[in-house]
């Protein structure tokens, strides 16, 4: 498919796309972990050095349940309907750079597990975009998709 073909999506769309799958994918999490941290918090009065510490102990522990979480996510939406939550509200979707149709499950799966590995390399990956024509990510690129108005 060639690139004109596409109505590839404004930055402003995907940043709010972003931060709405972030605050869906944190609400998923707080309901997930309300009790630990209800418990591990319970008794707190004042964060001192000791607090930190089993807040930071928790956090290592729980790490690999947290990482599922955000690939399973984006995965599984982007996978079904080429779209997350965010996407939908946004009205943008992803889709296959050189069919158009929604990514293949490990195009989707690929793609999450790179967006993941950007995040924890302080959104290096998402810099991308700024500077492609298509305005794709790393985890775009790496995957073989674009993000376009749906």
């Amino acid at each position: 498919m060639s690139e004109n073909i596409f109505s590839v999506t404004s930055h402003n769309k995907r940043i709010w796309s972003f931060v709405i799958d972030d605050m869906i994918i944190n609400l998923l999490l707080i309901i997930i972990f309300y009790e630990p941290i209800k418990a591990l918090m319970g008794n707190v009065t004042v964060i001192d050095e000791t607090t930190v510490m089993m807040i930071n102990q928790f956090v290592m522990d729980n790490a690999i349940i947290v990482f599922m979480v955000k690939v399973l996510y984006h995965t599984l939406l982007v996978w079904q309907s080429g779209m997350t939550l965010g996407k939908y509200v946004m009205k943008i979707r992803v889709v296959d750079y050189k069919t158009g149709s929604s990514p293949l499950f490990w195009q989707a799966f690929l793609r999450a597990s790179i967006r993941l590995v950007s995040e924890m390399f302080f959104y290096l990956g998402f810099l991308f975009a700024f500077f492609s024509s298509l305005r794709q990510t790393l985890h775009d690129k790496l995957s073989n998709c674009v993000v376009v108005d749906a």
